[in-house]
């Protein structure tokens, strides 16, 4: 089987040659023997092109480097993805202007002020300027303040999105790729689709933002008590979010290139939501979205790494294909009782933490983990896939440890 044939297979429910191993990264500090040269600079960290439009990298990356980590994982033996993701772009109409406003008696940072002046009125977000030194290979903060991103939510003085006065405004910021982006963008599927089905490559597409978008817009005390407290604006706001994941999804399809959708959901767990407020917001629009890729002959994988039981029902009933990722650390979750609820409804990666498992444990403990998860949730619709990256700080040591074992009782 290729890497693309035993992932298929595998989101399919089908059994594969061997249970997959898929390591995504964030910046992994991969080993010498793995490394690569461009410009008389050592890669040292490992990126996805899934962090382009979310995340200001300290170093470049672009699709061609995706080609490369592919070529390394697929070298060792384990499954690579390829990540790709729609741009988007502001209506022309809309100013946009940048400024900082200097530490000062009453605020210790400096704040990062972007305002949109937009024929329906200005949106101004503010943000604090944190300047932490998080060592090599991390997402740093950017200079100015975008829309999304995660560097936002705690660091807000004043959200993108505060009430429903800036609905309409925030239309103007949602609008689709102009001209220019949508030729960059299928330039790049151009290569994208050759390097996959040269080397069997399994492509997949993250259009939707869901919850994610809707607490980068205003964050998450916000949401939750606009959810609740005035739930008619918080409807229109979640519809506003669909339409963007929705065109960018349609635009996905019409390039064609993919194997399968994702939406994030790392926001969308019961950390911040109950069930109930799930059920009314996020599932309605997200099997919309799932019939939408099931028509189009696609697969649909959803993400949510912690409070998977509570809303492991509503996660069948959207009929997704692959659930992005079940951690039995962070999560606590019993996999034994995992599987036996899911009944084969979808597939599952994960099955091993790299925040603790990984990164603390001892080789005795890290091989006991990858033997658990492949005993329990293989042999069948599983992927082996640390939960949810493998990280700058991650040790190549624990990452060699998990090979072996894997290797073992693939």
């Amino acid at each position: 089987m290729t890497s693309r044939e035993r992932l298929l297979s595998v989101i399919k429910g089908e059994k594969p040659d061997h249970i997959p191993l898929y390591c995504w990264v964030f910046g992994f500090t991969a080993p010498k023997h793995l490394r690569w040269s461009e410009n008389n600079r050592e890669v040292t960290h490992w990126y996805t092109m899934r962090l382009e439009h979310i995340h200001t990298l300290p170093e470049p990356w672009d699709v061609k480097q995706d080609f490369k980590r592919v070529e390394r994982w697929f070298s060792l033996g384990l499954d690579d993805v390829l990540d790709v993701s729609v741009p988007w772009s502001v209506d022309p109409d809309v100013k946009i202007r940048d400024w900082h406003k200097s530490p000062s008696a009453e605020e210790s940072y400096t704040l990062l002020h972007r305002e949109y002046d937009t024929p329906d009125g200005v949106l101004t977000h503010i943000v604090r300027k944190t300047e932490e030194n998080q060592g090599p290979g991390w997402v740093i903060q950017p200079e100015k303040v975008p829309l999304f991103e995660d560097f936002n939510i705690p660091r807000a003085v004043k959200p993108a999105v505060s009430g429903p006065e800036d609905i309409p405004k925030l239309r103007y910021l949602l609008q689709d790729p102009t001209k220019e982006q949508l030729a960059e963008y299928r330039e790049r599927m151009n290569e994208v689709k050759k390097f996959a089905a040269e080397r069997g490559v399994l492509v997949q597409g993250w259009s939707a933002f869901g919850m994610d978008g809707i607490v980068w817009l205003s964050g998450v005390e916000e949401a939750v008590i606009s959810a609740m407290e005035n739930p008619s604006f918080f409807q229109e706001f979640v519809d506003v979010m669909f339409e963007f994941d929705k065109r960018r999804t349609e635009i996905m399809l019409d390039v064609g290139g993919i194997d399968m959708v994702v939406q994030r959901g790392w926001y969308s767990s019961t950390d911040f939501w109950s069930p109930q407020l799930f059920r009314r917001f996020v599932l309605p629009h997200l099997k919309d979205l799932v019939s939408m890729v099931h028509q189009a002959g696609l697969h649909f994988a959803y993400t949510m790494t912690t409070g998977i039981m509570p809303m492991l029902e509503m996660l069948k009933e959207a009929d997704i294909d692959l659930l992005y990722f079940v951690d039995p650390v962070q999560d606590n979750v019993d996999l034994r009782v995992l599987k036996k609820q899911l009944g084969g409804k979808f597939a599952l990666a994960g099955g091993i933490n790299s925040g603790i498992t990984l990164k603390r444990e001892s080789p005795e403990e890290i091989g006991r983990a990858v033997y658990n998860a492949v005993e329990i949730l293989g042999p069948s619709g599983f992927i082996l896939s640390p939960v949810d990256a493998l990280f700058p700080d991650t040790p190549w040591e624990s990452v060699k440890m998990m090979i072996e074992t894997w290797r073992k009782v693939r």
